[in-house]
């Protein structure tokens, strides 16, 4: 096997060669060392890399596989963190020119339990300031971070870094997070599955502000299987979040198995008045006739509810102007230009528009219960078009957040429910194209299971061959 396929090897197969002696945690890290040194110079995927650290992850971690006390299915492999959660050493930059660079004094909650259950962190993954749009470019890292299947295009954002990384084969599993599409929409503009799990299932903490309630943490992967075995472990409790989910059952993902002909699905190309590019609508409806090929019993359904942007952008203008607060005035001029417009725009949010916004994700998250009673999941494309030029700027007339931007993915940050992206197809120009999966709260096992059927049907496997062309391209460079 070539080391290019070792790097897209699953957390099982890992596990079976560390466990027989013919791979070690110490190979694997190398081995993934010298992709990001190779490939991160061409996709500006990292923040920063710890060298040192997962080489000395990987010793632990090959110590104890020889002696039999493997921690878990995790151990020994590696992972990659976003820089807006703590990593105790260093420093949470939030790609921000605006936040210190001095080092976390703690792990964060997700970083801790994936700390514990033996993983190699590799390093810290790029994000747009603060994480506020759906591209990953920041003043901090000073260029763009770009999609492996097209250096040309935007992996999305914000967890940009981390889905870039993904699919090119740098780390097996990304820690992401999702106030409005951030793990699901670079999930699907970069080809690989990601999970937003209901709101609270991952602890975090640090979070205040409307956002506080809004954000889920979950992982990015090149497979369901290898998501679904992360998130049990980043599930685990850690009482520093009060926002966090009552301990679910240490067995609640055990067990999965693909679920198709014995659920109801409904397809909603148009949620909330969304309006899909030509290319994006192709890829999905032909995904959508091979479930129904297969036996899945798929309903067409109207646009479900109402377009968001005149109830929500109060509120999200709010929640960023509430960090423009604390902010000192002179390093306001660091700020990225259209997130500083936005949050003064903030400033002027009054009580009654937010009391409004809240009133709003009352009345949406009743509307969806009572949807779901009757359709289980419902399916959507993830993203309005293809992945982006990386010169793209957000939120103007031609990328919209509201149109363009969030859609599909920002009304279930609103209403807290499990949503998934999962690659569906790939354009005539060969760029990847995501299915939303969605269930009502606390679902995450029926999502995962509705997943895995999709993912055995549509048959793509954890590297497509238009991307494996394309890194192999590149490494050549």
């Amino acid at each position: 096997m070539t080391d290019f396929d070792l790097a897209f090897l699953s957390i099982a197969e890992l596990g079976r060669r560390y466990a027989e002696g013919s791979l070690s945690p110490v190979d694997v890290a190398d081995l993934h060392l010298r992709r990001i040194e190779r490939l991160d110079p061409h996709l500006r995927a990292f923040q920063l890399v710890d060298v040192a650290g997962a080489r000395s992850a990987a010793l632990a971690s090959h110590a104890r596989w020889r002696s039999g006390a493997a921690l878990g299915p995790l151990d020994g492999v590696p992972v990659t963190i976003k820089d807006n959660v703590d990593w105790a050493g260093f420093p949470t930059r939030h790609g921000s020119l605006t936040t210190p660079d001095t080092p976390a004094e703690a792990d964060s909650p997700v970083v801790a339990r994936l700390r514990e259950a033996g993983c190699v962190l590799l390093g810290k993954t790029t994000l747009p300031e603060f994480g506020w749009k759906g591209l990953t470019d920041s003043r901090l890292l000073g260029v763009p971070t770009r999609n492996p299947w097209d250096l040309a295009r935007s992996p999305g954002g914000s967890t940009g870094g981390g889905a870039a990384a993904v699919a090119a084969g740098i780390g097996t599993i990304a820690f992401g997070n999702d106030g409005g599409g951030s793990i699901r929409g670079p999930a699907a503009l970069s080809g690989v599955f990601g999970i937003k799990p209901t709101f609270g299932r991952v602890p975090h903490h640090l979070q205040e502000g409307q956002f506080a309630t809004l954000v889920a943490g979950g992982p990015l992967a090149r497979s369901v299987t290898d998501a679904a075995v992360t998130l049990a472990i980043m599930a685990q409790p850690d009482d520093r979040d009060w926002f966090a989910l009552p301990p679910a059952p240490h067995d609640w993902l055990a067990g999965l198995h693909p679920r198709l002909k014995d659920v109801r699905f409904a397809y909603a190309p148009a949620l909330g008045g969304a309006e899909p590019d030509p290319a994006v609508r192709q890829a999905v409806d032909a995904a959508i006739e091979r479930l129904r090929a297969a036996g899945a019993v798929v309903e067409d359904v109207g646009p479900v509810f109402d377009p968001l942007k005149p109830l929500f952008e109060p509120y999200w203008t709010a929640g960023m102007a509430r960090r423009l607060r604390t902010m000192p005035q002179a390093q306001r001029d660091d700020l990225d230009p259209g997130y500083r417009a936005l949050a003064e725009q903030g400033l002027d949010v009054d009580v009654p528009q937010l009391l409004a916004a809240e009133a709003g994700r009352a009345a949406l998250g009743r509307r969806m219960a009572m949807f779901h009673r009757d359709h289980p999941i419902l399916l959507t494309p993830t993203m309005i078009r293809l992945p982006p030029p990386v010169e793209t700027i957000y939120h103007t007339p031609d990328y919209d957040r509201w149109k363009v931007g969030v859609p599909y993915t920002l009304p279930f940050n609103l209403t807290g429910q499990p949503g998934a992206s999962i690659l569906c197809g790939v354009s005539a120009e060969g760029l990847p194209v995501g299915l939303q999966v969605v269930a009502a709260r606390y679902q995450e096992r029926l999502v995962l299971e509705a997943c895995l059927a999709i993912e055995q049907v549509l048959g793509y496997g954890p590297l497509h061959p238009v991307l494996r062309a394309h890194l192999q391209t590149l490494e050549q460079a």
